[in-house]
């Protein structure tokens, strides 16, 4: 079942506006309310964008970012790493960096 260009725009708008009304009454960093209207702009432009590709063969500039929990993992895992190196200050990177080219083929076997 394909939906009308018009039908499906008309819908992401009201998505938008729903969004604006959630970030207007928020209740904190985590409410639901914001998290469930942003969840329905995404899902309605991605019926839009169907819909313009079906009747028109085009698409819109756009892309829908939905973070990916396993970004997040890494995310938290750059910041250990960030963390343990830190403190080297450029002189230290530049030796480790030294020791790494005195480094030979010969070494590596």
């Amino acid at each position: 079942m394909t939906t009308e260009p018009r039908v499906a725009l008309n819908s992401l708008i009201q998505a938008f506006e729903e969004h604006l009304t959630a970030l207007a009454a928020k209740r904190g960093e985590q409410d639901t309310a914001v998290e469930n209207a942003y969840l329905g702009i995404a899902d309605a432009f991605e019926v839009y964008e169907d819909a313009i590709y079906v009747a028109y063969n085009e698409v819109t500039p756009l892309e829908v970012f939905v973070e990916d929990e396993d970004e997040e993992d890494d995310d938290e895992d750059d910041d250990e790493f960030d963390e343990d190196y830190e403190d080297l200050d450029e002189n230290e990177d530049d030796d480790l960096d030294e020791d790494l080219d005195d480094v030979g083929a010969e070494d590596l076997k």
